[in-house]
């Protein structure tokens, strides 16, 4: 056994140990401390703010203020696709909130009759009459993610505050913009037909022609990389895709984004696209942002797909490109106009795939629409900055 060498009298250590295991100690408290603080914020995300339920939403929470206390809020919340647990949860805002369920059958004649005086709205529709009979209206949320619709010059002009579902709609979308490109690059499209036939159709596919074509080294250029581009482009980058953008917005760092150009540059960077996904919101700047130049600026073989509205592109343009196959296929979920009219020679094209804008559709999203929307009560009672605030100027 080796003989103790150390120090009986601590008051005998060297200065530079004595400095050493002064700061283990100190670490070692800081970092303890560290692990209850981080432990007692996430608590109060997952029991407070129905974050388990919003993800997505989790990140933008800041600390909370001291509330009004004086005010007592009328909201009045349509029905939606709400579950019966879930408006119970939203009606036990009581205490602090006057909550008024509007049932979807007549939900507008008995927000007519409440409207007079109610603080809040939430819905999936709007007229100018009812925002114009909101008087002491502050805050409307919309249910969905695109609010063209709504931007009357009576909302747009007043100091409503609106809010929308532009980022709990993205997981969805972006899966959906992907299901219509792997059904096109893998030709599932036409292996339906053989199925219906119940042939077996594996030569057919196996001629050059025919083939199916991987992602996985191509490039795609997504138009709009807010919260549904965004997830488009983490999908995209997963299998391999090379991803660049375009944005109005100056968009910070994302590992899986190559390059984000803004909107003027759009036809320098079309013709690199292997894929073009069209994410952005409907404005004044969007709308027929593809049109015919665009289309036949694209890449011979590209791919195009549409998740956002129908009139961001030019549908005559683009079934022109098709017809002379300048392009591989279109995956679109939104038209313009919608529906597609019965004959219209869209329908008929096999490179084609139609889907009747379902791609914000999912089990999952009014639990995440009641998320965001406990979350908007909470700090509307607690006089706090609303999340998904839209600009109303620039349309979203």
């Amino acid at each position: 056994m080796l003989p103790d060498m150390s120090p009986k009298n601590p008051a005998q250590l060297p200065l530079g140990l004595c400095a050493v295991r002064l700061f283990t100690l100190v670490s070692i408290i800081g970092f303890t401390v560290l692990c209850i603080s981080c432990g007692t914020e996430r608590n109060d995300l997952d029991e407070g703010s129905g974050a388990t339920i919003l993800e997505p939403l989790a990140t933008q929470r800041s600390e909370r203020v001291a509330g009004n206390g004086s005010r007592r809020f009328k909201v009045l919340i349509k029905r939606g696709g709400f579950s019966a647990a879930q408006v119970a949860a939203l009606k036990a805002f009581a205490v602090k909130t006057n909550i008024v369920i509007l049932n979807n059958k007549d939900w507008l004649e008995e927000a007519n009759r409440e409207i007079g005086d109610a603080h809040g709205l939430a819905t999936d529709g709007l007229s100018r009459e009812l925002v114009l009979a909101g008087k002491k209206l502050e805050w409307i949320h919309f249910y969905a993610g695109g609010v063209d619709q709504i931007l009357f010059p009576e909302l747009v002009d007043s100091e409503i505050t609106l809010t929308n579902a532009k980022i709990i709609k993205g997981y969805q979308v972006a899966d959906h913009a992907l299901a219509l490109l792997l059904g096109l690059t893998r030709r599932l499209n036409e292996t339906i037909v053989f199925q219906r036939k119940g042939e077996w159709s594996r030569r057919y596919f196996r001629k050059a022609e025919n083939q199916p074509i991987e992602l996985h080294g191509r490039t795609a250029l997504i138009i709009g990389l807010g919260g549904i581009g965004t997830q488009i482009a983490q999908r995209a980058y997963a299998f391999g895709m090379r991803v660049i953008a375009v944005d109005p917005k100056d968009i910070p760092f994302m590992h899986f984004v190559s390059a984000v150009y803004k909107p003027d540059q759009l036809r320098r960077v079309i013709p690199r696209a292997d894929v073009v996904f069209m994410a952005a919101p409907l404005t004044s700047e969007t709308k027929r942002m593809l049109a015919a130049r665009e289309f036949t600026m694209m890449k011979r073989g590209a791919y195009f797909i549409a998740v956002s509205r129908g009139e961001t592109y030019d549908v005559e343009a683009l079934l022109e490109a098709m017809k002379e196959r300048r392009l591989a296929g279109a995956g679109l979920d939104v038209t313009d106009p919608e529906p597609l009219p019965e004959g219209h020679s869209l329908w008929k094209l096999n490179n084609v795939l139609l889907t009747p804008h379902m791609a914000g559709e999912s089990e999952k999203v009014w639990d995440r629409q009641f998320g965001l929307l406990k979350e908007n009560l909470e700090r509307l009672a607690d006089g706090l900055p609303l999340l998904n605030v839209v600009d109303k100027q620039k349309g979203y």
